[in-house]
């Protein structure tokens, strides 16, 4: 009587159901294919997909992988990110001059990173301005 008892009185289901299979495999290969995401990256691309699951889910399905959750970004600092961008960095400067006629002349210097090449450029010759003194 008393284990008929405990058993009707036992909830149905203990907790939650098991995420699907199918979306355990696609969490666990989007980590491992894209190893600097973390877990809120892939809960994100998961929604983008149109699979609703919640973010502690995923931090979960990591963490009983024996995957980190959160990968350290620490590795790539701005300084370094600079470093490896600076052959495509450039320099610009936007003059402008009073010429000895009195023409205005707008100047836009562009210099790459690298030292010795510099570039200059300027619009064409203009009309002078009404009032200004010609030569």
């Amino acid at each position: 009587m008393k284990r008929r008892h405990a058993r009707t009185c036992r909830p149905k289901r203990p907790s939650r159901p098991p995420t699907v299979h199918s979306i355990r495999a696609l969490i666990l290969r989007l980590v491992r294919e894209n190893p600097g995401w973390g877990y809120r990256r892939v809960h994100g691309e998961l929604t983008t997909l149109g699979i609703k699951v919640a973010p502690s889910t995923v931090w979960e399905i990591l963490r009983q992988a024996g995957l980190d959750p959160a990968p350290e970004r620490a590795s790539t600092t701005w300084a370094d990110f600079l470093r490896s961008q600076a052959d495509a960095l450039l320099a610009a400067d936007f003059i402008e001059t009073i010429t000895l006629n009195g023409q205005r002349q707008y100047i836009l210097a562009i210099s790459s990173t690298p030292p010795g090449a510099s570039m200059c450029s300027a619009p064409p010759r203009t009309r002078a301005r009404a009032g200004s003194p010609r030569r």
